[in-house]
Order: structure tokens, then C-alpha cells, then sequence
């Protein structure tokens, strides 16, 4: 079957853009108000088809680091992307919580398929500055895939660019309406549509505002409490750094949108493709069952306390908000319990 990367035709691009002024799909998280989640199946989610392209053809996950990064972090993201496509880590697992992304569907009745890490760019030279605009993320990934120095190739069939930015990078929006975004490149900037999806770390700038349930915004109160029978202590991270535990849950959030949306006119609830409510905006600080106000639902604790509800390869844990299930027709992860 013809690639579904291949046909994100110029007269999408024309129209979206006519309609759109480049208001990108934007993931804004601001979990310690009480956003509304459907953590128990609801009739009121009008969570609809609009005839557009999912990815359903193999994907593959074309990293970009943008700045200077700490090994150890880059570690742990890594693996966690390796997890989606391994089949060895014990469930509740990355690639069983992907599962309920693969659910969604074109109009021809193909699923969302699976996906892999397939390269990886180290822009440590900062080729666009310290501070990016949204337009700008797009001459990072061109000059990730013509770069003299060892580039990843510009794979328009079935290529997903996840540009992820360090500590000292600003963003536009940053740590103020977004932790994160995905949209699709311009034609006129790299020649050919691809999707893609950013994601900053927000360890040093707003871990508060990007990082829950590992931090809490200063000058907010107390957080919400972690367990059902109280305490208002802060969830330990996992893989011992809020900023990229925080980043790893965005990342998943963004990665199942850009595959059920990556035109923006696929999945999502509303009628206004500008401002579209998407299959993981819809349960934003669900991370386990009983989820709501706050409280992130029933997750699992390490040895040492710390909250995950996912495990990944070589002994990692993650935790990870859950997204729409469209057959359960409410928010699910594989570590429901019921």
C-alpha cells in the first residue's frame, strides 16, 4: 500500500496554512489547575474523524538534540524511546501503552503503526541560536538532514522529527502556554512535508509548569496529594531527574498526537482545526485509575518510593499520562485496573 507520509500533498499544506496563519498544534500543560480528564468513559467527548492521514505505515523516529545535553539525561530519553518498538520489557510496558494509540485509523481502515528510533542528530552548536521561535524549528531539522557533519536522512515516506532542546535553549512559548508542540515542515523551507514535534527540557526553567507530578509551581500552595489517603509530598522521579522524567511523559504525548494528527485534520475533538483537542489533551494528569483533580490515579512505587506506571527496556520505569481509548471511549493506559 502506497505510503501514507508520501501523499501529505502541497493542497494540504495550502489550505491548512491559509486557515491556520501557522497556529501550530500546541500540548499546553498546566496540571495543578483541574483541567477536565475523562478518566471514566463519558458520551460528552466528541472526539471525531476528519478524513486526514494518520501514520500507518512503519515509523520511524528521527531524534534531534539541540544544545548542550547530559549524557545521562539523553540516556534515559533514549531508552524510552527504544521501548515503544522492544517486546521484552514486562508489562504494563512503553510498547503495551502505545497499543492504544495503534487503535486509531485512516479511511481506509489502516491502524497507526509501530515506531522505532531510527537516528539521531546532535546539534550542539546551537545552528539557529539559543532562542527559537515555532517557525524556526524547521530550519533545525533542515539543517539536521544536510549537514557536512554526519546528518540523518530527510525521509519523507515515513520519517517523524523529534527535536528536543536542552536547558539553556528559550523557546517560543516555553515554560508560558507549552511544553511541547508538533506540526508539519513547510515545502518552501526543506522541499518536502514531513511531520515533526518538539519537546524542551524544563529542569532549569519551569520544572513546576512542565515537570509535574515531580515538581510544583512556586508560590502555588501545596500540591495535591500523590495517594488517596493524603500527604501532600511531591512524587519521586524515576530515573532521578525531574526534568526529564516530566519531558519523558510530553514526549509520549506528542509522539501519539503527531501519529493520529499529523496533518491536523485527522483526530480530534471540536470543530476548529486552529485549536484542536487532541486524543492525548484529553486526559492531561491521568497517569492511573481514580485520576482527577490533581491526583494522578493509582501508579506504581520503586524501591525507593518513586511513582511510574510503565516499564522499558533495561530495568527502566517511566511515567507516563494516559490517552483516549476510542473503543473504551474513555482515558486508558495498561496499568488500568479495571
Amino acid at each position: 500500500m502506497e505510503n501514507k507520509f508520501h501523499f501529505f500533498h502541497y493542497i494540504h499544506f495550502l489550505l491548512l496554512l491559509s486557515s491556520s496563519c501557522f497556529s501550530l498544534v500546541a500540548f499546553s500543560w498546566i496540571p495543578y489547575n483541574e483541567n477536565k480528564n475523562y478518566e471514566g468513559s463519558s458520551d460528552l467527548v466528541n472526539l471525531e474523524y476528519h478524513m486526514g492521514p494518520v501514520l500507518s505505515s512503519p515509523i520511524k523516529l528521527y531524534v534531534i538534540w539541540y544544545g548542550h545535553w547530559n549524557p545521562s539525561h539523553q540516556a534515559t530519553i533514549r531508552d524510552f524511546l527504544n521501548s515503544f518498538s522492544s517486546s521484552y520489557a514486562p508489562h504494563p510496558s512503553v510498547a503495551d501503552w502505545w497499543r492504544t494509540v495503534r487503535l486509531y485509523t485512516d479511511q481506509t481502515g489502516q491502524n497507526i503503526s509501530t515506531i522505532s528510533l531510527s537516528g539521531e542528530f546532535f546539534d550542539f552548536k546551537y545552528s539557529q541560536g539559543k532562542y527559537l521561535s515555532r517557525l524556526s524549528m524547521q530550519y533545525v531539522i533542515k539543517n539536521a538532514v544536510r549537514s557536512y557533519r554526519v546528518s540523518i536522512p530527510l525521509n519523507y515516506k515515513n520519517g517523524v522529527y523529534l527535536v528536543l532542546t536542552s536547558y539553556d535553549v528559550q523557546v517560543q512559548e516555553f515554560c508560558r502556554a507549552v511544553c511541547g508542540f508538533h506540526y508539519f515542515t513547510f515545502p518552501s523551507i526543506l522541499g518536502v512535508t514531513v511531520p515533526y514535534a518538539w519537546v524542551g527540557y524544563s529542569g532549569k526553567q519551569c520544572p513546576g509548569f512542565c515537570a509535574y507530578p515531580f515538581a510544583w509551581p512556586k508560590n502555588s500552595g501545596k500540591p495535591p496529594p500523590n495517594t488517596r489517603n493524603g500527604g501532600n509530598n511531591l512524587m519521586g522521579a524515576p530515573n532521578g531527574d525531574p526534568g526529564v522524567d516530566g519531558m519523558i511523559s510530553v514526549i509520549a504525548h506528542e509522539l501519539a498526537e503527531v501519529s493520529s494528527n499529523p496533518l491536523v485534520n485527522a483526530w480530534y475533538a471540536g470543530d476548529n482545526p486552529i485549536s484542536p483537542t487532541e486524543i492525548a489533551d484529553l486526559c492531561l494528569g491521568v497517569y492511573g485509575t481514580g485520576a482527577g483533580g490533581g491526583y494522578v490515579g493509582q501508579v506504581y512505587k520503586d524501591f525507593w518510593g518513586n511513582g511510574f506506571n510503565l516499564h522499558g527496556v533495561k530495568g527502566r520505569k517511566f511515567l507516563v499520562q494516559w490517552v483516549w481509548n476510542p473503543l473504551r471511549r474513555r482515558c486508558f493506559g495498561p496499568n488500568a485496573m479495571d
